[in-house]
């Protein structure tokens, strides 16, 4: 596995077009496999290694592409667009030393973009449609019903921190939150058939309950619309 990270010029229109469609972002992304990513039967896709990536708005002048993968990719085609071709690249670092060094116990910092979404029924006798959760309070929620099957869980503030009555008792900060809505063929504009996602951001603190479960989510992603820049976690020890 391979962790890649590729800062992003704003300043580009290339870049800018890219930044405005996950479609395209992720056309741009697995073009960077001279091999095409080996197709992975359904039964085993859901904890299978694949391609995963997403974009960190640090600032408006640090916009970051970070992508996890199999295979070591070429990112030449994203500089030429959306980077600074003289100047600028991209790091890739091995991964596998990093995760099989991830023991039970331990404590990480960790960022995550993710689709939120639950399965709900308006009437008993109609199919459950796939939702949507809006508030950061529902959207924290849905993170946390993620933990035991995930291989981690996020840690509890200490009472003297907690700063609400309700709803602050983990290390846990939800932003960013935004819909997104795109077409699945970005070249025609007739298309009709349009993909809306809603996204947020996590960042917090997490303690690792089950290594092999930690690892099956860095590397197969968690949650959905993984093929749009959702679902990829990354870790950073914690210092001090």
């Amino acid at each position: 596995m391979f962790l890649t990270r590729f800062r992003v010029n704003t300043a580009r229109a290339g870049a800018r077009r890219l930044l405005s469609s996950p479609q395209l972002l992720h056309g741009a992304v697995m073009a960077s496999f001279a091999e095409p990513p080996l197709s992975i039967p359904s039964a085993a896709a859901g904890s299978a290694p694949r391609v995963l990536w997403r974009i960190d708005h640090n600032s408006r002048a640090e916009v970051l592409l970070y992508l996890v993968g199999p295979q070591r990719p070429d990112l030449t085609h994203l500089v030429e667009q959306a980077g600074w071709p003289t100047t600028g690249g991209w790091q890739t670092f091995d991964y596998g030393a990093f995760l099989a060094g991830i023991a039970a116990g331990s404590t990480f910092a960790f960022r995550l973009t993710a689709n939120p979404v639950h399965s709900i029924r308006r009437k008993p006798d109609e199919p459950t449609k796939r939702t949507a959760h809006l508030t950061q309070r529902h959207q924290a929620s849905w993170l946390l019903d993620q933990q035991q099957r995930s291989g981690f869980t996020v840690v509890e503030k200490a009472p003297d921190r907690r700063l609400l009555t309700e709803g602050d008792d983990h290390e846990l900060v939800v932003h960013r939150q935004q819909a997104v809505s795109f077409g699945k063929n970005d070249r025609v504009k007739s298309d009709r058939h349009r993909v809306t996602l809603v996204t947020a951001t996590y960042d917090g603190r997490l303690r690792v309950t089950d290594p092999d479960a930690l690892r099956r989510t860095l590397t197969a992603g968690l949650g959905r619309a993984k093929a749009y820049g959702c679902g990829l976690m990354t870790l950073a020890p914690v210092r001090g």
